[in-house]
């Protein structure tokens, strides 16, 4: 994309360049609104730089509906890896062309006295009527304030910065965490023969396949995927909830730690910090394994109730048995300082950073509120976020309902400016 600087207002600037920024693009084109994608690095960056290198989706192709382009291969029910979702990214980039700058950070973004926006970058100012944050939710990797007392020799990373086994030096790893990224990482380095050491935190767990079909399948048609996050139990909090842990590697399956176990990885409870050169966990492992099962089973219980209630014919499956149990005497230790552990992975997430926005839109902890990404400063939306208004709205199954849903209150308060 050409880097230069616009020569005229627009009636939109889009700030981020994944799949929320190029959705709303689209959809904008078609209503013929004069609007430019700002992206920081590369249209599409996350999905090239931020995943590792066996990393593939954990929804089914499918699910991939990215407005005006659902997926188009011939493996509907598998799971794109990486190289595959990059292309599906360029496909649509070069299917409808969005105006767009790269390389080019926005630094600021503030609504001056006349109701229009000032967006700072560092290539310059840019205007526009109003402004759409799609950045997502995931912007400073968490590294815990003790990491700088590791031991020197061994080699430290955020889950964002791993890549594949080989980058690793020769070694045992220490694994921090059991969110979707913690646990294929460590499967990963388990599948490459590496002894792999794994915090177990309380990440609920799911089912890959049951009663003859894939649960997201089920999950779809039980339209869960529709269900408002006002609507959820958990309201609201549901966006603070981890993401349950299950993988589309080699065609999909679950991901049983258990199974690990009984296959020599080592596992421990929560990451509790260093005392010395010594890591120390949590005595919650045989809580969290359970607590991970307990979920798994709740939603199997759902997709019976559901099947019974349709009368749908649907193979019988046997319940879950746990395939190991940790030791009464778990270990709640591990010595970082004899040589034998060459690397830690941190898989505890990311904080997010709004702080270059600036409008009286955010609550205490500096998170935007809003309803389905519109806040209540007129002209300012976000999209992408998790749980914006439902389980997909970060994903490539959600992202164009939301996207849609922007592009009528965009319309709608263009047209009154006119």
């Amino acid at each position: 994309m050409p880097r230069e600087l616009p020569t005229h207002h627009y009636q939109v600037l889009i700030v981020g360049g994944g799949q929320a920024g190029l959705s709303l693009s689209y959809l904008l084109k078609q209503q013929g609104l004069s609007h430019l994608i700002l992206e920081k690095n590369r249209l599409g960056h996350a999905w090239r730089s931020e995943r590792w290198d066996s990393f593939c989706l954990v929804t089914p192709n499918w699910q991939c509906t990215l407005p005006g382009y659902p997926y188009r291969g011939d493996d509907p029910e598998g799971f794109m890896v990486k190289q595959q979702i990059v292309d599906y990214i360029d496909g649509y980039i070069a299917a409808f062309a969005p105006p767009a700058l790269e390389g080019v950070a926005v630094t600021g973004v503030r609504c001056d006295a006349d109701g229009r926006y000032r967006v700072s970058t560092d290539a310059g100012t840019y205007h526009a009527d109003q402004v759409v944050i799609a950045v997502g939710g995931y912007h400073t990797p968490i590294l815990p304030a003790d990491a700088a007392q590791i031991p020197a020799g061994i080699t430290q990373l955020h889950s964002s910065d791993y890549l594949n086994p080989q980058q690793l030096p020769a070694g045992e790893v220490l694994v921090v965490g059991t969110g979707q990224s913690g646990c294929q990482i460590a499967e990963d380095l388990h599948l490459a023969g590496r002894r792999v050491h794994l915090c177990v935190g309380d990440a609920p767990r799911v089912a890959r396949r049951y009663r003859g079909k894939d649960v997201v399948k089920w999950l779809d048609e039980m339209a869960y995927y529709d269900l408002p996050v006002e609507q959820h139990p958990l309201g609201v909090g549901v966006r603070e909830k981890t993401n349950h842990y299950v993988t589309g590697r080699d065609g999909g399956r679950d991901i049983d730690l258990r199974k690990f176990a009984l296959e020599g990885m080592q596992l421990y409870g929560r990451y509790e910090g260093l005392r010395g050169d010594t890591a120390h966990f949590g005595d919650d492992l045989q809580a969290n394994l359970d607590g991970a099962d307990a979920v798994y089973r709740k939603i199997n219980a759902s997709i019976d109730q559901h099947i019974a209630q349709q009368g749908i014919a649907a193979p019988p499956q046997a319940p879950y048995t746990p395939l190991w149990q940790p030791p009464a005497n778990a270990a709640t230790s591990l010595a970082l300082g004899d040589g034998k552990i060459s690397a830690v992975v941190w898989c505890i997430g990311f904080r997010t950073d709004f702080s270059w926005v600036d409008a009286p839109i955010f609550d205490q902890r500096g998170y935007p509120q809003h309803v389905r990404g519109v806040t209540a400063q007129p002209g300012l939306y976000f999209l992408g976020l998790p749980w914006q208004y439902t389980w997909g709205s970060g994903r490539f199954s959600g992202i164009a309902r939301d996207a849609a849903y922007l592009i009528e209150q965009i319309t709608r308060l263009a047209h009154a400016a006119a």
